[in-house]
């Protein structure tokens, strides 16, 4: 019987064939080295990062619902950090309206957050890396991509609405990384759950137990603060004026006295109730048990009133995680020469998880983000392109803060780089120092089924070259698939196909085109197609199957493989499920390892 990839099944896709890297929270028992040629981690360091350096990493992405406030905690985050001085402002005479992480004009004008930014500020004695992800529906993929370069997530909830479909999406993803989750309940100044019926959502949908850190005093008009369960201290909740510096006045929990004048005996009550409660019915937090998802840290606050979100940073810095190992492929790049590479390895390895074009309008840049796995990177130094063999000189590698930028000279484990990138990198790239046999690959990021599907086509023959050079370079980004039609791959007249999960992908590459390239485009929908799967086995296989394709549209990846467009699961899971064929249909692909251009 056809081997069976059930329609979209989040957790069966992710957890196949090392879709996803979980990444290792524990140092390696035994140092192992690689087939000949490749990784080997008993030799002295000539770029190993030095511990302290990694252990002052802390690498973090927001997963959320739309419109749960997560660029608002973003900013938060960055005040918190000293980064920026006021939120929402992009810089000194920009559009104070206009957030710092939302760059591209089509983000501004809607809102929303459409790509996936990288923001790096310092607190404390700790760095931290926080990965913007897209919250629209349509952006999952750029979400899942970008989730692959992060060691800690914050699930980002909405007091008034709980758990939320793409909240529950992306958990999947995170679950399926290995990454711990940090639980932030925003928007306590409107009317909410209550937070024990929250708690018991996590706990109940996700199989977490809860360990409340920061504890809401009431909530909407009768939001008074916050309890720091470590500190034993009330943080009082009082509405920012503009214009004057945020007081933060906090009074020790055993002081009832106080509590009273500043927040009536009411509120006490009921806060003194909560914590005979919480500390009855809760385990307390135990790191261990949160690196292995049994259990996730709980905080609550206001992001829109500048309340709470200093706090979670505060204890978030105590408490996440620093730069793991990561599971790397030798030579062979079979499951057999896997091995574990520690952060502090004697050499420098990053992976690509995002490329993004023109990112500063005045020049027509292209950026690819790495993330460093393991070594030190100093500037202008020489590395290896695992999927070319290729040598590459990183002379211009930037720290990108929204549209601003400087250059880095050295980084180090859970660290971003932003590189210049003329061309050469693709998503899911390996680098790495040493030469070309000290070959090591990490596992490629993979691609995921679109279900919307149009012709791209030029209305303008006289901009062609910039038309191919704008959909080709939005297409390296990731920003939708390309398609072409079975026997049109090579006919460069033919009209592609954009390939997505939502409409506003579409709308993205339409506005981006005309205003980054200057070119018009007009696009024809698909009709009749909403499920896409690639075919394992090839056209062999496929041919071999041809009976029982009638009304599928067959179509080849960039890399020049089946793809199947259906009009419906139904008609596709009947193609899967006939034993006659044994076509193997999966809802992702990875990416050739191998690939030389």
């Amino acid at each position: 019987m056809a081997r069976l990839m059930r329609p979209l099944v989040l957790a069966a896709v992710l957890g196949a064939a090392g879709a996803f890297q979980r990444p290792l929270y524990r140092r390696a028992a035994v140092r192992m080295s690689a087939v000949e040629g490749g990784v080997e981690e008993g030799k002295a360091a000539s770029r190993a990062a030095p511990a302290e350096e990694i252990s002052r990493r802390r690498i973090v992405a927001f997963i959320s619902h739309p419109d749960a406030g997560k660029t608002t905690a973003t900013e938060q985050m960055l005040l918190a950090g000293g980064a920026i001085n006021q939120a929402g402002v992009v810089r000194a005479r920009g559009d104070a309206r206009r957030a710092k992480s939302d760059w591209m004009e089509i983000e501004a004008s809607r809102g929303i957050s459409v790509s996936s930014t990288v923001l790096t500020f310092d607190y404390d004695k700790y760095r931290i890396n926080l990965l913007d992800t897209p919250g629209h529906e349509d952006f999952g993929e750029d979400t899942y991509r970008t989730l692959s370069a992060a060691d800690n997530a914050v699930m980002l909830l909405d007091a008034a609405k709980g758990l939320e479909p793409r909240t529950r999406k992306l958990f999947e993803v995170c679950k399926l990384r290995g990454l711990p989750i940090f639980t932030f309940v925003n928007k306590l100044d409107r009317p909410s759950i209550s937070p024990f019926d929250i708690m018991d959502q996590i706990e109940g949908e996700f199989g977490m137990t809860c360990a409340p850190i920061l504890w809401p005093i009431g909530s909407g008009d009768l939001f008074k603060g916050v309890l720091d369960r470590v500190e034993k201290n009330v943080y009082l909740f009082k509405k920012p004026v503009k214009g004057q510096p945020l007081c933060k006045e906090s009074i020790p929990l055993d002081d009832v006295d106080a509590l009273t004048e500043a927040i009536g005996d009411e509120a006490v009550e009921a806060l003194l109730e909560d914590v005979e409660m919480l500390d009855g019915l809760y385990e307390p937090l135990d790191r261990e048990s949160v690196v292995t998802g049994d259990q996730t840290p709980v905080f609550f606050g206001s992001a829109f009133h500048s309340f709470g979100v200093d706090l979670f940073v505060k204890h978030f810095v105590n408490m996440g995680f620093e730069p793991p190992s990561r599971d790397v492929f030798g030579k062979g790049g079979d499951e057999e020469d896997k091995i574990v590479l520690e952060p502090t390895h004697s050499e420098f390895t990053a992976q690509v998880f995002k490329l993004q074009a023109n990112m500063d309008p005045k020049h027509r840049d292209r950026i690819a983000f790495v993330r460093v796995m393991s070594g030190v990177f100093n500037r202008g130094m020489r590395v290896t392109l695992a999927r070319t063999g290729r040598t590459i000189r990183l002379s211009q590698a930037q720290n990108i803060f929204g549209q601003d930028r400087e250059t880095i000279e050295e980084a180090y484990p859970g660290d971003v780089l932003g590189l210049s990138n003329p061309g050469e990198f693709e998503i899911g790239d390996t680098i790495y120092s040493g030469g070309k046999d000290k070959l090591v690959q990490f596992a490629p990021i993979p691609c995921f089924s679109p279900e919307m599907f149009k012709y791209i086509r030029n209305p303008n023959p006289k901009a062609y070259k910039q038309f191919r050079k704008g959909v080709v370079e939005l297409l390296n980004e990731g920003a939708v698939q390309l398609l072409r039609e079975r026997g049109e791959e090579g006919m460069p007249g033919q009209n592609p196909i954009l390939a997505a999960v939502g409409q506003l992908q579409f709308d993205v590459v339409q506005q981006r085109l005309l205003n980054e390239y200057g070119c018009e485009s007009d696009l024809e929908p698909v009709a009749g197609y909403s499920v896409a799967r690639w075919a394992l086995g090839g056209w062999e296989a496929v041919d071999k199957a041809k009976a029982k394709l009638m009304g599928v549209m067959q179509t080849s990846d960039r890399w020049g493989r089946p793809v199947l467009l259906f009009a419906s699961q139904w008609k596709m899971q009947n193609v899967v499920d006939n034993d006659e064929f044994g076509l193997d249909l999966v809802p992702y692909a990875m990416p050739p390892m191998d690939t030389k251009r």
